[in-house]
């Protein structure tokens, strides 16, 4: 029952700002607002159950969104309006484009550099070093910090985990430790980034908050990160890792597909700052170079695998002579297609069912209660705990689409607790579930939830930092 009431508290905050401005009378208590509300609540459900139906989370809010869409043009068209249900929906699908292109570019090169083998060389250079279990615990943390504001909060935490089950099989305790480490450490770090999580992007491409001044919220997001693993660190094993593997040669290119991302992100931030262009335009042109890379790779590929197999055999690398038997050329569409579709549709849905519920009328309310009734730091904060509970990319959505009339102070704090607020559960973020189903039996609900008053405790923390650090922006 608690679970439903928040799931129900949740979707109040699911609404659309052009509602607010078409005119449209209220919805939200007439039985098609009821309706439509039941049937995002239903969906999320589904989504929550993901683990354990095994059905992929698109798949309900997919048919949530069409189902709400259906409900809200059949009662504009039964009050003799045509037109705004359809403005309304084309500005939904407008912002999704938008970020549809945007994360497929990022997908894209990050699949780029896995299949170039630069994740696998990476996690087989750290697991030979013979670190101790309490230094792979520091390392790996730090880097799911530092990479996450590039690659992701979710990729990155799935490539570090594959460096705790690799290094760390013979010890559950630690895995499961580690895991939780990784989920704060990813987050924290996504926050103070647009490229970090969708929430922080979505926060970017809207022109809330400008681009280096995602940064003023480094040293928070860092306090968040370091709170919980100090405490957390006086629990790792003490016995020695298992000694790992041999090491892993990267395909030709990995190293040229991550300046080309570098500059892929360069040219999307100088185009979105200076000439006010929309970042995905950037990011499309990111695709072309790493098209061009691949271009150059396919005419090259002969030539390259005959220099790399005298190479090999000079060196009896037998592992790498076995590789090239089996080499294709690089092609661009492959790491495309392996984009995470399910992700990206989830999002469609997700914005499509916030966008109907919007239409329907819960803006003007819900946005009187938190940032009317309530001051906005504790509606801010109270923003960042529920999205331990449910998915921070609808909370975050809908707050933009609300746009209440706040500080910039205020406007970085939002960002922060709703990207780092799902830390506290491991159901709470994108990290957090993906590692249930990569460590399953040892990271579990349970064994992040014993942790929970830690990470609250850097929850806190990360909070008071940013209104004391960014005391003049309130």
């Amino acid at each position: 029952m608690a679970l439903t009431l928040s799931f129900i508290v949740s979707m109040t905050f699911s609404a659309f700002a052009s509602a607010a401005e078409s005119g449209v009378r209220s919805l939200t208590h007439h039985p098609v607002g009821y309706i439509a509300l039941a049937i995002f609540v239903i969906a999320y459900v589904f989504v929550t159950l993901e683990e354990k139906l095994h059905m992929r989370k698109s798949k309900p809010v997919l048919l949530a969104a069409g189902l709400i869409w259906f409900l809200v043009a059949a009662a504009a068209a039964m009050s003799g309006d045509t037109e705004s249900a359809n403005a309304a929906l084309k500005h939904n699908l407008l912002e999704y484009s938008e970020l549809l292109l945007f994360l497929l570019v990022a997908m894209t090169y990050i699949n780029a550099m896995e299949e170039r083998q630069l994740f696998d060389a990476l996690r087989s250079w750290l697991v030979s070093k013979g670190f101790s279990y309490l230094s792979l615990f520091w390392i790996t943390g730090v880097l799911a910090f530092f990479i996450s504001p590039i690659a992701d909060n979710l990729t990155t935490a799935l490539l570090m985990c594959a460096v705790l089950m690799k290094v760390g099989e013979n010890s559950p305790r630690f895995i499961g430790l580690g895991c939780i480490n990784i989920v704060v450490a990813a987050n924290a770090g996504g926050a103070f980034s647009p490229f970090g999580d969708i929430t922080t992007l979505m926060v970017w491409q809207k022109g809330v908050v400008e681009f280096t001044e995602f940064f003023r919220l480094f040293i928070p997001s860092a306090v968040n990160y370091l709170v919980p693993a100090i405490i957390m660190s006086f629990a790792i094993p003490n016995e020695p890792p298992k000694k790992a593997t041999e090491p892993v040669i990267m395909k030709r290119g990995a190293r040229r597909t991550v300046a080309l991302f570098l500059l892929t992100i360069t040219t999307a931030v100088l185009g979105h700052n200076f000439l006010h262009l929309p970042a995905v335009v950037g990011m499309m042109m990111g695709l072309a170079y790493l098209q061009f890379l691949g271009y150059y790779l396919r005419l090259s590929f002969k030539r390259g695998v005959a220099r790399e197999r005298v190479w090999a055999e000079n060196h009896q690398n037998t592992r790498l002579l076995k590789r090239l038997d089996t080499a294709v050329p690089f092609d661009v569409f492959n790491p495309m297609a392996r984009a995470e579709w399910d992700t990206l549709l989830f999002f469609y849905g997700i914005v499509l069912c916030v966008g109907g519920l919007g239409y329907i009328g819960y803006l003007a309310e819900v946005s009187q209660i938190l940032y009317e009734g309530w001051n906005a730091t504790g509606a801010n904060i109270t923003i960042g705990l529920m999205s331990a509970i449910v998915d921070n990319i609808p909370v975050m959505f809908a707050v933009l689409s609300m746009g209440p009339d706040m500080s910039h102070g205020q406007w970085l704090l939002v960002t922060l607790t709703a990207g780092v607020g799902g830390s506290m559960l491991s159901i709470g973020s994108a990290a957090g579930v993906a590692l249930m189903g990569q460590a399953r039996g040892y990271y579990t609900l349970m064994s992040h939830l014993r942790w929970t008053p830690v990470i609250a405790l850097g929850y806190a923390a990360s909070i008071a930092t940013h209104m004391w650090l960014n005391a003049n922006l309130f």
